[in-house]
């Protein structure tokens, strides 16, 4: 399954909720990506731009981008990025497509 990267930031609603019930986030977003038949890897709470670093497999892009509207929809976020992630092997055979595509492509003014 694809890996994929999710940083997030609380909204004002957000830390407000987590004041008034402190709790170990890592349970509903781990049955969220279940709901799609994905799976949690890690769940981290950061510092600096992001507050929340979680990453999944899910089936597919469009399961990431669903669960991360999901949350937002919620108000307890303000931001949220998905990002796909590839392993280094995974890379090195799209780095050798991208080689054999390079002389097929006319670059702008070319």
């Amino acid at each position: 399954m694809p890996v994929f990267i999710t940083y997030a930031s609380y909204s004002n609603a957000g830390v407000k909720g987590m004041l008034k019930k402190p709790e170990n986030r890592t349970g509903p977003v781990s049955a969220l990506l279940e709901k799609v038949g994905g799976k949690l890897l890690a769940f981290y709470v950061t510092t600096g731009s992001n507050d929340v670093v979680v990453i999944s497999e899910t089936p597919d892009g469009t399961d990431a981008v669903a669960v991360g509207m999901a949350v937002a929809a919620s108000g307890a976020v303000s931001r949220v990025e998905t990002v796909r992630a590839w392993s280094a092997d995974e890379f090195v055979a799209i780095t050798e497509k991208a080689a054999k595509l390079v002389a097929a492509y006319t670059p702008p003014g070319g």
